[in-house]
């Protein structure tokens, strides 16, 4: 299992670990209590700094460590990513096309269904799958300038929207908003590292999926925070609802300006 929090699936894992299914758990959300079971082998770390792929990079000894880099800036991780890169000695070009490559693949990640994202996971992972190095991805894939060019279209529509309140944005419940709500938050994060922002993006059965980011200089509360609230989930700088009913906007809002209030300016 990769990247997906163990204490939001944990029936799922016992029911395979029951079976006799050997499991392999690479995360960094929150897990609560793992289980101790001869078939687990878990590798989760909640370190606000950390990402899954920094975890599946430390078990691989840096075969694959571009990839790293380009996956934690695509969490959002900058300090990470660049701590990656300067471990293999990646010029300043190099560490740019792998930031944005990063961030573009994470952009393609969100969405309601598959026909919200920019081009089907499937596809995807084929244009991947034959490339050790990201930097030649970057490089040949035409399908790259594809998802460069529409997360850009995306954020340029989000940035253009009116916060609901100071730090929250409630965007229209439209395909571009659904897709650029991950690259919403993480740009807002990095602009004002000082203070919490959340996403809100409308979503089926009268509700809103949430994204929550920290303050980058006091990265925490974002999970307590979610969970609080009966789908919510994630780790201490960065988490998510995936259906606040609408008569709990409010509530949310309340409670994120209460979390976060020493942050705001």
């Amino acid at each position: 299992m990769l990247d997906i929090s163990l204490d939001r699936n944990r029936a799922a894992l016992e029911r395979l670990l029951e079976r006799g299914v050997s499991v392999q758990w690479f995360d960094h959300h929150y897990a609560g209590a793992i289980p101790s079971h001869p078939l687990l082998e878990a590798h989760i770390d909640t370190a606000p700094e950390t990402c899954s792929s920094a975890i599946v990079d430390r078990y691989l000894a840096g075969r694959h460590r571009a990839w790293a880099v380009a996956a934690a800036h695509g969490d959002g991780l900058a300090r990470t990513a660049d701590a990656l890169a300067d471990s293999i000695g990646l010029d300043a070009g190099a560490r740019e096309t792998l930031r944005a490559l990063g961030e573009d693949l994470n952009y393609n990640a969100y969405g309601d269904t598959e026909a919200d994202l920019c081009i089907p996971p499937a596809d995807l992972y084929r244009e991947l799958a034959p490339y050790a190095d990201p930097l030649q991805f970057a490089a040949n894939a035409a399908i790259v300038a594809r998802l460069h060019a529409g997360r850009l279209a995306d954020m340029n529509h989000a940035l253009a929207v009116t916060p609901y309140r100071s730090g929250v944005f409630v965007l229209p419940a439209e395909a571009w908003a659904r897709r650029v709500s991950g690259s919403l938050a993480n740009h807002l994060a990095a602009r004002a590292p000082d203070r919490a922002h959340a996403i809100l993006v409308p979503c089926a059965g009268d509700g809103y999926r949430v994204s929550i980011r920290a303050p980058r200089t006091a990265p925490q509360g974002c999970a307590a925070l979610a969970r609080e609230f009966a789908t919510g989930g994630g780790r201490e700088a960065a988490a998510g609802i995936d259906h606040l009913p609408a008569t709990d906007l409010e509530r949310f809002v309340e409670r994120f300006e209460a979390v976060f209030r020493p942050s705001a300016p």
